[in-house]
């Protein structure tokens, strides 16, 4: 037998007996480790070989192969590490195969400070080292301070970019459209605006900005039928998932499901015209990251499902109805701290769990 061959059978075996077995509304799953040894992993994203992608917030790229080996991605431009900030989330486009660009956002240093940036970069088959970093947009102004940086990139269908950006721990700005801070912005794939974004032409508004008044969405993603939906954390309860809509206000720090970490309440209550209602709150609050609104592939039964993870709570949030209800928790000693959560091109569900420094997946029990 060829040592590759040995090499991965070994890998096989030592992810099989990694394998542990949890019950679900679906029946037994297994929760099987697929790498580990990571320090406060962010993101991660699939490759079209069956690799994968992992961010690192200290600002470390890694590239795991389908051995079960990783290495380190050098070539990432200067990172500004602080607090909730680092290198964040990662996006393997779909024309990735043609293209070898990957794109990811990170916390640039700025004047007054520091804010979120997306960019851009080419993975050349074979190597280890990104070429042609291009930093393709970066939020404005500058804001001081380690908190509420977002951040999660989503490709639309038609191959637009959203990316969502938290008010940076300043919560009036989170209403001021001369500001990206709390806001989610669309952009082409080059980085420039597209024209038909909502605040295109209006005097004193950021052009990329597709919807506002948010506090520090750490989840997006799209469902089945193309839709954006995000997830973001309240203060002390109200973490919201919304239905993000083109040029819509969600509220924050006018409208609020919670109070602040003082106790006092938030703005003018929860509700007020012209402001959007969340599609689900929890409180107390969870601290959600990550997001994934699942096909059905493997699980049927969770066909349409939005899935979260829980940094506060250690578990998966499963949520399902026409009126979003949270009906099940996955939960077990591999969901400590559920940072990114995904859905691989066979129907698994994957998840970075911080705590355990591990990226696990999720599949039906034979």
């Amino acid at each position: 037998m060829k040592p590759l061959m040995i090499l991965a059978l070994l890998v096989l075996q030592a992810l099989q007996l990694s394998a542990q077995s949890i019950d679900s509304s679906a029946g037994k799953i297994s929760v099987t480790r697929m790498a580990d040894g990571f320090k406060g992993p962010w993101s991660l994203a699939f490759l079209p070989d069956g690799g994968f992608l992992v961010t690192e917030k200290r600002g470390r790229l890694w590239r795991v192969g389908t051995d079960g080996r990783r290495v380190e991605i050098t070539g990432l431009p200067n990172i500004k590490v602080q607090g909730q900030g680092g290198l964040l989330d990662i996006l393997v486009p779909r024309d990735f195969a043609s293209t070898r660009e990957v794109l990811f956002t990170y916390v640039k240093a700025q004047k007054g400070g520091s804010g979120t940036a997306l960019a851009r970069a080419v993975l050349p088959k074979g190597q280890t080292r990104l070429k042609d970093v291009e930093t393709l947009f970066e939020m404005a102004p500058g804001s001081s301070g380690g908190r509420h940086f977002g951040s999660r990139i989503v490709e639309s269908r038609e191959g637009h970019l959203f990316i969502t950006i938290g008010e940076r721990g300043d919560r009036p700005s989170a209403q001021d459209l001369a500001s990206h801070n709390g806001a989610i912005i669309r952009l082409n794939r080059d980085g420039s605006v597209p024209s038909d974004n909502p605040f295109v032409g209006l005097e004193g508004a950021q052009p990329e900005i597709w919807s506002y008044g948010h506090r520090n969405p750490q989840g997006a993603a799209l469902d089945l039928r193309g839709q954006l939906w995000a997830v973001e954390h309240g203060a002390k309860g109200g973490d919201e998932v919304n239905r993000i809509r083109k040029g819509a206000n969600y509220g924050w720090p006018i409208i609020a499901y919670g109070r602040h970490y003082s106790g006092f309440k938030i703005g003018e209550g929860t509700a007020k015209p012209g402001m959007e209602q969340p599609a689900f709150f929890w409180d107390p609050s969870i601290a959600p990251s990550g997001m994934m609104i699942y096909s059905g592939r493997l699980f049927p039964e969770w066909r349409g499902d939005t899935f979260i993870g829980s940094l506060k709570y250690d578990y998966i949030s499963r949520l399902s109805g026409v009126t979003l209800k949270e009906v099940e928790q996955l939960k077990s000693n591999r969901t400590a701290r559920v940072r990114d959560i995904r859905e691989a091109a066979d129907g698994s569900i994957w998840f970075i769990a911080e705590d355990n420094g591990s990226v696990f997946r999720i599949t039906p029990k034979n």
